[in-house]
This record gives C-alpha cells, sequence and structure tokens, in this order.
C-alpha cells in the first residue's frame, strides 16, 4: 500500500534496526482517513472470504479492526489484556509477550462472542516477533471458529512473525513489509 509506506517514510522514526516508531499517525495518535483507508484495503483483500468476525487484541489493532469491520459490514472483537470485573462469563484466553512493553498479558475474549460458527480475519498494526498474532490464532482455534487470515498493517518481514504464522498454516496479508531498516534507511519487500 503505497501511501502507508509513503508515510512511514516521511514520519516513521527508526529508532533501531527492531524499533519503528509510527505513533505520530498509526498507533498513538491516528489518522483517522488512513486507518478507514487501511479498512477499506483489507476489506477489498478479503472480500471474498465469508469472515463474519474481525479480531485484534487491544490497544493498537483496534482502529484498524473496526475500520475493516466497517468495510467488511461484520462486527469486530478485541482480546483484552486484563480482566474487567464485568467480565464474568466463561472466556477463551491466551498468554501473550508484549516486545515493547516487556510484559506478558493474559489476553481473553469472552466466549460469547466468538464461536465455532465464525469466519474470523485477525486485524493488527504490526507483526515483528508475532508473539501476540500466535496467541490470537490459538484463541480463535479453541473456539472452534475457522480462521481466514491476518492481516497486518506493517510487518517487520525480518522478523520471524510471518514464519510462525505460516507454520501454523494461516494466510498472512500485510499493507507493508519492510525487508530491513536502520535510523535513516528503510527498504520495503517488493510485492
Amino acid at each position: 500500500m503505497k501511501v502507508l509506506e509513503d508515510r512511514i517514510r516521511q514520519e516513521g522514526l527508526i529508532l533501531s534496526h527492531t524499533v519503528l516508531k509510527v505513533d505520530s499517525f498509526l498507533n498513538h495518535q491516528v489518522d483517522t482517513q488512513l486507518a478507514l483507508e487501511i479498512g477499506r484495503e483489507f476489506g477489498r483483500i478479503f472480500v471474498d472470504q465469508p469472515i463474519t468476525k474481525v479480531l485484534t487484541i487491544e490497544a493498537s489493532g483496534i482502529q484498524f479492526a473496526m475500520a475493516t469491520g466497517i468495510a467488511l459490514n461484520v462486527p469486530f472483537i478485541y482480546a483484552k489484556k486484563k480482566k474487567a470485573i464485568t467480565l464474568s462469563e466463561q472466556v477463551y484466553s491466551a498468554p501473550v509477550h508484549s516486545f515493547t512493553r516487556q510484559e506478558t498479558y493474559q489476553v481473553s475474549i469472552s466466549q460469547k462472542y466468538l464461536g465455532p460458527n465464525d469466519k474470523v480475519l485477525i486485524v493488527d498494526d504490526f507483526l515483528a516477533t508475532g508473539a501476540a498474532l500466535v496467541g490470537l490464532v490459538d484463541i480463535v482455534k479453541e473456539s472452534g471458529a475457522e480462521l481466514v487470515g491476518v492481516g497486518c498493517v506493517i510487518e517487520k518481514s525480518f522478523q520471524e512473525g510471518r514464519g510462525l504464522l505460516e507454520d501454523k498454516g494461516v494466510k498472512v496479508h500485510s499493507l507493508a513489509r519492510i525487508s530491513s531498516m536502520s535510523p535513516g534507511e528503510i527498504h520495503f519487500v517488493e510485492e
């Protein structure tokens, strides 16, 4: 997605060969028009799939899952990192390690919102180590739902995440795939 790659080049801050900061337009301050365009692009890519739910993890994937849900005219669900006292029903859960926060969370989703009749598209902001997405894949499997694919806004293709998902038989589509980066320099995978 050229417009996304251009924004990453213009506004992304490369802090190291593994850390890209895009909080000025994607995951702290959000360019709402870009988020909606990302949702439409995922909608276009997955339009032929019989998707009933879009799934993400809080918090940075929410705007993209919502935009995708709007484009596909289906609800979206987000896995919660902390179990609220209002979440009293049965849940699906999985441990997820956050590289950026250096914490492991037990993410959970109410069983009443995900089940064997669902066809699920997972959407998230980043694919790097794959920990969050593998956790969501495990939750979909536990629920008995069918996973139709994973959509990532930005993928660091030089990290192991895509391989971990593909080893589980998951189809992955990323809108911007970074092949390498270092401060002042970024290269994208040519599709």
